[in-house]
């Protein structure tokens, strides 16, 4: 075997885009490390991953071979009876195969197939030096990166993400000569920027986290997220509070900075007046800080800065940071202060001129659309529908506000604020916030009945508005964002467990819309309920594949198209019990085989089972059973209890068996073959009450 040895790769760079920096990290790890397997190069990755800072891309791996292994290769040559003339003597044909080979034709093999033995040549040549192939490989791995705009520098003709400044290419304690992007290899890496700059002598990849930490970098960014966790909170600990590190904003910081130190800065309280949301995201998006709240999750005075140095003087790091975001703080109080004097009420004047869809009219006939539609919803779901209308009214009003024209995410959040300081009840105030939930893929829905009523018709609204309009999604086109608005939709009732009828909401929010666009039959659009109750059920079916649910289970829901999507999810629970039972199989393959003698049955199949024509034993046993069947599991069926239902049902398999194995169906005598297609529709028409469960055969 050839001897491993240690490989570093380091590409030193001008500061790399935030965001993108993971992703080209990954990028050139894997085109290393693939550039080297595909050549046969024997690799130990053990726990190696990306190696990445702002100005660095690097990767480590405890082991490459020194060489790839023999490479042996066999081409096939001429039959014999081709290759050899009356007198065994070599032909044309195998003088020009030997001739290419570079060999005499006796020194060649020969194999057999199935037509018959023909000549062969194996060669065996020496692997190529991994040293040999590594500039190759390193220059496909560059070309490969997701760079959609290159930088180009100085007057060469290539480009990457940002200019390039130094390459380390270290093969045990060997430099591997190589030049890529103009850079020629060697062994000096460097230090931070600020800290240490100067170049760091790596004798070995061995010493290449170690070395790169004493002069002040950490490498590995799993090293920096852990080490900026851990000084935030201590930060923030000291300082009486908690932070608030979300994923996204750990990550832009890791990303940012190779030596991370905390600094701990405070604002003015007077700021504190503003809605916390407000400075929150300014802190978190404009500035990558981490604000510090309180042990009930209020917002204090206090937040962390990370910087890329440690300071000799923290103080005025500090100062910094703080004269950073006190222009946008101010700028909020200034708008949140003139927003409180109009009012929320006023401010839905201006809704009036607003757009919200050329055919659909102007954001407050939308308004209006959503409050005839939350008084209908509030009732059937034990809200307050007097409460539901003015929460309606309200909910769109902060769009006029300075605020949400600063701060386009705080919608809802601002209206929140505003209804509350202009004395509206609690629970407007919260549905107004909670209508735009789940605002993201992952969010929660609603908590409070009216805000799960406002996000429900708020939803019905723009999808009927938007399939009326001709704005149905194509591709990845989706400018209305239907495809996240359905399934919030229905998420937000089914995980509400409210029972209404989805045919019915779409049916009233496509009549509410303005008459030019209206279904109709004259349109020939009279479809579009149907079509988008179609559209919401197919969204479901990500969000039951993400829960585990296999895509057999929600066919056989789907294809009873229950009116209420709380019910559609009651019998998913309840065909993957069914499906777990032992007589399941049987029985699904049992349905499927009713279903394709009904659909063939010639005439019409009667109503009910007439006792006198059951001719078989086997068969009435089987009536017997679906009576009995039917007479148990009706309450159940009525209460919903779909898994009951099932439970019972399934104790119908040995009657079916058996009736399948002894009786034929299509008999010649009419009355017979008649009275077993009602006995089959009837046990068939209960088996399929829950869902078609024919999907669960095989």
């Amino acid at each position: 075997m050839s001897t491993m040895l240690p490989l570093l790769v380091e590409l030193g760079t001008e500061e790399l885009p935030v965001k993108a920096l993971p992703g080209l990290a990954q990028a050139f790890f894997d085109g290393v490390v693939d550039g080297l397997t595909k050549r046969g190069v024997a690799v130990e990755r053990g726990d190696a991953k990306p190696l990445s800072t702002p100005r660095r891309l690097a990767v480590l791996l405890p082991g490459v071979a020194v060489e790839q292994p023999e490479q042996r290769g066999e081409v096939l040559g001429p039959y014999l009876n081709i290759a050899l003339d009356a007198d065994g003597q070599p032909t044309k044909a195998l003088q020009g195969f030997a001739a290419k080979a570079g060999i005499d034709w006796t020194a060649l093999e020969r194999t057999s197939d199935a037509k018959g033995e023909r000549f062969v040549h194996r060669s065996v040549t020496p692997g190529a030096r991994t040293a040999a192939l590594l500039p190759e490989i390193l220059a496909e791995a560059i070309a490969a990166m997701p760079i959609p705009k290159p930088m180009r520098w100085g007057s060469h003709s290539y480009g990457f993400a940002r200019p390039v400044h130094w390459l380390v290419l270290l093969h045990g304690k060997d430099v591997i000569e190589a030049e890529v992007l103009g850079l020629k290899s060697d062994r000096m890496s460097r230090g931070h920027r600020f800290m240490h700059d100067k170049t760091v002598w790596l004798s070995s990849p061995d010493d290449y986290l170690s070395s790169l930490q004493a002069a002040y970098v950490l490498v590995d960014a799993d090293a920096r997220r852990s080490r900026i966790v851990e000084a935030v909170n201590a930060e923030a600990a000291a300082a009486g509070g908690q932070a608030r590190i979300t994923d996204d904003n750990l990550e832009q910081v890791v990303n940012l900075v190779e030596w991370p130190a905390p600094v701990l800065c405070s604002f003015e309280r007077e700021f504190l007046a503003v809605p916390q949301e407000a400075l929150i995201e300014t802190m978190e998006i404009n500035q990558k800080f981490f604000p510090v709240l309180d042990n009930s999750g209020r917002l204090t005075e206090k937040f962390i800065g990370i910087a890329n140095i440690e300071s000799k003087n923290v103080a005025e790091v500090a100062k910094g940071y703080e004269r950073v975001i006190r222009p946008r703080f101010a700028d909020a109080k200034f708008f949140f202060d003139e927003d409180l004097k109009q009012g929320l009420d006023a401010m839905g004047e201006g809704l009036k001129t607003v757009t919200y869809q050329a055919k659909l009219g102007s954001v407050a006939d939308k308004v209006q659309r959503v409050v005839a539609l939350a008084g209908l919803i509030a009732p059937q779901v034990g809200a307050d529908p007097v409460l539901a209308k003015r929460a309606a009214v309200l909910a769109k009003n902060d769009l006029q506000s300075r605020m949400v024209n600063e701060f386009p995410e705080l919608q809802g959040i601002a209206g929140r604020h505003y209804a509350v300081t202009g004395g509206e009840s609690p629970e407007v105030a919260l549905a107004i916030d909670e209508a735009y939930q789940p605002r993201f893929g992952g969010d929660d829905i609603a908590l409070s009945e009216l805000g799960k009523v406002l996000a429900i018709a708020e939803r019905a609204d723009t999808l009927a508005g938007g399939f009326a309009a001709g704005l149905k999604p194509t591709g990845n086109k989706d400018p209305f964002a239907l495809r996240r608005n359905a399934l919030g939709l229905a998420r937000t009732i089914i995980e509400s467990g409210f029972e209404l009828d989805l045919r019915a909401l779409l049916e009233t929010a496509f009549a509410g819309l303005p008459a030019a666009v209206r279904p109709s039959a004259e349109r020939k659009t009279d479809a579009l309920p149907q079509e988008l109750y179609d559209f919401i059920i197919d969204r479901l079916r990500g969000y039951y594949a993400d829960k585990g649910v296999p895509a057999t289970h929600f066919n056989a829901v789907a294809e009873l198209k229950p009116a209420s999507l709380y019910d559609f999810d009651r019998r998913i629970d309840a065909i993957g019990i069914f499906a777990a039972l032992p007589e399941a199989e049987a029985l699904a393959a049992a349905n499927k085989r009713i279903r394709n003698i009904l659909r063939k049955a010639e005439g019409a199949i009667p109503g009910m089972v007439d006792p006198a024509l059951l001719a078989e034993p086997s068969e009435s046993e089987l009536a017997e059973a679906v009576e009995a069947a039917i007479d148990d599991s009706n309450a159940s069926l009525h209460q919903k209890d779909y898994v009951s239902v099932l439970a019972r049902l399934a104790r119908l398999r040995p009657q079916v068996d058996a009736f399948f194995d002894a009786v034929m169906v299509n008999a010649e005598d009419p009355a017979l073959r008649g009275n077993r297609l009602a006995l089959l529709k009837r046990l068939g028409d209960r088996l399929g009450s829950v869902a078609a469960i024919e999907h669960l055969s095989s």
